[in-house]
């Protein structure tokens, strides 16, 4: 977040709206800057990515850098939280560093609406992956997404969204095996007790004549280690964010903190492109102290979208291209031991 004159303002704003519109760096309204994404950067978590917007490529530094992580651990239903077929938490951490000039309580506040941005839209039950039950009605995968963010030098909600979709992607849900065990009621507290498992005591197998009273005691096994399994269901569903900052007469991409604070109104579009279907508006958010009308935002949500698939597209790309990095890496790896 940048604090600004009047005098800048003006300057910034004039220099956008002039014919040719000019931009400090010289891109034009929506070209990007340069976006670095690398994933599989944490070892110890199912999924990880790093994407950084606009960093120097002399030095490596400046630019926005934001990490994002998926943490995957196993959760009762209908104990607390717990949701049967499994749910996705996400939440937002800002380092003291990228906003050096806010106090305490403003970070939290600022931490507070990135997390319920992210939580609004791959939070939400029609893009849940299907993939996240373990014991229908018992057990559940919830997924932890902890994003933080390291600098901020623009365009922070694109540079979230896309190193949450990166880290979903990398995400590998352990593949589980149901166990089951019956034993007498004699029995149930020793085999109980010993095996540590869900006790299901309505249960009754068998014949209707055998009066031997049994339970089932259900249970899970992972035949693969904690950082091996399958793809994260639904990868086609996971949006992308774009962000429009408008101008009385124009809107451009990527903003730097100068031209961010310029802008009286930013308008946030998430996108997604199944391949089998239409492209579908996850969400929508409005942040400033501008106004806008209908007609405006129904425009607006048709160029969001074009720019948003080229997004889309050149993240999907890139994250392919990881895959096969880090498949080949590993490859290498175990020929050389």
């Amino acid at each position: 977040m940048a604090s600004i004159s009047k005098a800048e303002k003006a300057y910034i704003q004039s220099s956008l709206q002039s014919d040719p519109p000019l931009r400090v760096d010289g891109r034009g309204l929506i070209d990007f800057r340069t976006i670095a994404l690398e994933s599989g950067i944490a070892p110890t978590a199912n999924g990880s990515a790093r994407v950084s917007i606009g960093r120097n490529a002399q030095d490596g530094g400046g630019g926005t850098e934001v990490v994002a992580a998926a943490k995957l651990e196993v959760e009762s239903v209908g104990d607390g939280e717990g949701v049967d077929g499994g749910r996705v938490v996400g939440s937002v951490s800002c380092s003291p560093t990228a906003y050096p000039l806010l106090s305490p309580n403003a970070l939290d506040d600022l931490q507070h609406d990135m997390t319920s941005v992210l939580n609004a839209t791959l939070s939400h039950p029609t893009i849940r992956p299907k993939n996240l039950g373990i014991l229908p009605g018992r057990k559940s995968w919830l997924l932890n997404l902890d994003v933080i963010v390291f600098s901020d030098a623009g365009n922070i909600f694109d540079a979230i969204f896309m190193a949450a979709r990166a880290a979903l992607w990398d995400t590998k849900v352990p593949r589980t095996k149901s166990v089951q065990y019956r034993a007498k009621k004699s029995d149930r507290s020793d085999a109980t007790q010993a095996m540590d498992m869900d006790v299901d005591e309505t249960a009754h197998v068998g014949s209707a004549l055998d009066t031997r009273q049994t339970i089932q005691v259900a249970d899970f096994e992972l035949p693969d280690y904690w950082d091996e399994g399958e793809p994260l269901d639904g990868r086609q569903t996971w949006p992308v964010c774009l962000t429009l900052n408008l101008l009385p007469t124009l809107y451009f991409l990527d903003a730097t903190l100068q031209e961010e604070a310029s802008v009286p109104l930013k308008l946030l579009v998430f996108y997604s492109f199944p391949s089998d279907a239409t492209p579908l508006l996850r969400g929508m958010r409005l942040l400033g102290t501008g106004v806008s009308d209908l007609v405006q935002i129904k425009s607006l949500l048709k160029d969001g979208e074009k720019y948003a698939r080229n997004v889309w597209v050149a993240l999907e790309g890139k994250l392919k291209d990881e895959d096969l990095r880090r498949t080949q890496k590993a490859r290498e790896r175990f020929l050389n031991r």
